[in-house]
């Protein structure tokens, strides 16, 4: 750092120069719990344009939303778009995939994940069931059925309850009912319990065959629920099930009460507009909110 001072009379002017302690700009230390403090190193490089993983996703999805099904054209694409990529966009990537099912394109989510997959990336549960979907939705029944074998092998006891799910609601609408019974008898033989549509599913399978034995078999083992929860209003309200299974009378009378209360605000709210209009206290207009003054 350079300071001016008064001097030698003849430059009038002299410049000295202070020294100024340097502070060190990574000091900080991340306590690790396990092998104790660890120093944080500075980045090798950093990017100075940024670009988020939702403009870059947006991107993603209008460079191979106008190409044809050429398995060629659309890999060429996907490659060139993460050419300068240091490591592979997988957020990018993962929202891309999310804007293609919500517009039901699901030949670009097969291309896009059987591409993310030869990458080596990206191979986790979701992205097996959302390719498991895109299958069964784009009408390819035998390479959906592969795929659940091959998933169902590798990841036998750690299997999510909606490949099951999803797997049964497609040999329901087919109407293999041979099979359905094959994949309940793996999940009750992998302890996965099955969920009230499954129940509801296979109950009506028995029903359709007249095997009514293994019908009542079915609802002793897995009753129906006693308590169910709904949304109403976004709140979560919880819902007591009746025998016949319907839960209309419990929302009708919440309904009900909830028109009640409000009907009770608005009565509430004139009484208190007509009172200040009259020039009562503001200690009476509390009480009267408050519920403790009645008006007559």
């Amino acid at each position: 750092m350079l300071s001016l001072k008064y001097g030698t009379p003849t430059f009038g002017l002299a410049l000295e120069r202070t020294a100024v302690p340097h502070t060190q700009k990574f000091s900080s230390v991340v306590v690790c719990g396990a092998r104790g403090p660890r120093p944080r190193y500075p980045r090798v490089w950093k990017a100075d344009k940024r670009i988020g993983t939702v403009s870059k996703s947006q991107k993603l999805v209008k460079c191979i939303k106008d190409l044809s099904n050429v398995k060629e054209e659309v890999y060429g694409a996907l490659d060139s778009f993460v050419a300068w990529e240091l490591e592979f966009p997988l957020i990018a990537v993962k929202k891309a995939l999310k804007t293609l099912e919500d517009e039901k394109e699901w030949k670009r989510i097969i291309q896009v994940i059987k591409w993310m997959f030869n990458k080596g990336q990206g191979k986790t549960m979701g992205s097996y069931y959302t390719l498991l979907n895109a299958l069964i939705e784009d009408g390819r029944v035998e390479e959906a059925e592969e795929l659940f074998g091959k998933i169902f092998s590798r990841y036998m006891e750690g299997l999510p309850r909606t490949f099951f799910m999803r797997i049964i609601s497609l040999y329901y609408s087919l109407g293999s009912y041979q099979k359905i019974f094959e994949v309940f008898a793996d999940m009750e033989e992998l302890g996965v319990r099955p969920d009230r549509s499954i129940v509801r599913m296979l109950g009506q399978v028995f029903q359709k065959l007249e095997m009514f034995d293994k019908y009542e078999k079915l609802i002793k083992k897995y009753p129906p629920p006693k308590i169910e929860y709904r949304y109403i209003k976004g709140k979560r309200i919880r819902l007591k099930i009746y025998p016949d299974n319907s839960t209309e009378e419990a929302t009708n009378k919440y309904s009900a009460t909830e028109e009640l209360e409000e009907a009770e605000g608005i009565n509430l709210d004139k009484k208190l507009e007509e009172a200040a209009s009259t020039g009562m206290d503001k200690n009476v207009l509390r009480d009267a909110a408050c519920g403790d003054l009645e008006f007559v």
